[in-house]
């Protein structure tokens, strides 16, 4: 049975060669930070699961100093220059498109195709992480696709992959760190301490304050989390549950769904959520890192806005 081990394997050994190539990369002055740092990645997907507790706290503080110390540098990989890939977009055409588009088709193939099947008795892939594994077979079969179309060396993947992932640099980590902190929260309790606070301190006597507390709150906790799946647990069991649903009968399907686009606006104002922030400004190397979070900023608060006119219309039945 194909496990998501296979996947961690694989991201593993990608990272290890980003560090490899950055520690023989003699134009990046910061070339062993580089290694160092993304070093420690590939040894968190490659040995993870036998490092325990303790080891991985120390990889985890290992990469916090590397970045913290501003040892990462974007190195300068042998690829191809602005004017090369004119030449070759303007030979290849639409012809470029497909190892983008062949991503979803691989992915509907294994879905539909390749999940359901059993070898001798036993299901060819773990029903679970079905997507994820079906997602990894995708990209490298897109990756084998541009090989071959664009007859490029079996190199360039992983140098191309370098260059970008040195120009985003720690922030490519954000979404992974901030989503683990979520089920930290989680499970230690943090949302029956935050509604315990909200409860104490802010008037909740009405369904209005109520509903304007809940959205408010997740945009706020997702700013601060960077990612609205994290804050929504914490978020939902200390105020929405217990006073929302509970207290005054709120449908928890429409409460939760509103909740979570409110987190979402959330999202569109802050630098954490890196991933959609931070990495668009960054590879498009536009002179102000925060140009899309500025953009986004006006559409965000009027759609939390009307997120909670929506949540206090649709989420009580009459």
């Amino acid at each position: 049975m194909i496990k998501l081990g296979v996947v961690y394997l694989l991201l593993g050994l990608v990272f290890a060669a980003y560090a490899g190539l950055s520690a023989l990369d003699r134009n990046n002055p910061k070339r062993f930070g580089n290694a160092a740092f993304w070093g420690l990645v590939a040894a968190s997907f490659l040995a993870g699961d036998r490092l325990g507790d303790l080891g991985n706290g120390v990889l985890v503080v290992g990469l916090a100093l590397i970045a913290g110390l501003g040892q990462l540098g974007r190195g300068r990989p042998a690829t191809t220059s602005p004017e090369e890939r004119k030449v070759l977009a303007a030979r290849f055409g639409e012809k470029l498109f497909v190892p983008a588009l062949a991503l979803p088709v691989v992915l509907v193939f294994g879905l539909v195709v390749l999940k359901p099947l059993h070898i001798a008795g036993q299901p060819l892939m773990d029903p679970k992480q079905a997507p994820l594994v079906c997602l990894a077979l995708a990209a490298v079969v897109a990756v084998g696709l541009a090989l071959i179309l664009l007859r490029q060396p079996l190199i360039s993947p992983l140098q191309e992959g370098r260059r970008l992932i040195d120009t985003v640099g720690w922030a490519a980590l954000l979404p992974q760190t901030l989503a683990a902190l979520g089920a930290v929260f989680a499970l230690a309790g943090v949302g029956k301490v935050i509604g315990d606070l909200v409860t104490h301190w802010l008037p909740m006597d009405t369904r209005a304050a109520a509903v304007a507390v809940y959205c408010l709150g997740m945009a706020g906790f997702t700013m601060i989390m960077g990612n609205a799946f994290a804050a929504f647990p914490v978020l939902t069991a200390g105020v929405a549950l217990p006073i929302l649903i509970r207290r005054f009968g709120g449908d928890p399907a429409a409460v939760a769904a509103i909740g979570m686009l409110s987190g979402f606006c959330g999202t569109l104002m802050t630098p954490l959520a890196a991933n959609f922030n931070l990495v668009p400004p960054a590879l498009l190397e536009l002179p102000d890192r925060y140009a899309v979070i500025k953009a986004q900023v006006p559409t965000a608060l009027l759609m939390l806005l009307a997120n909670m006119v929506l949540m206090y219309v649709l989420a009580f039945p009459r």
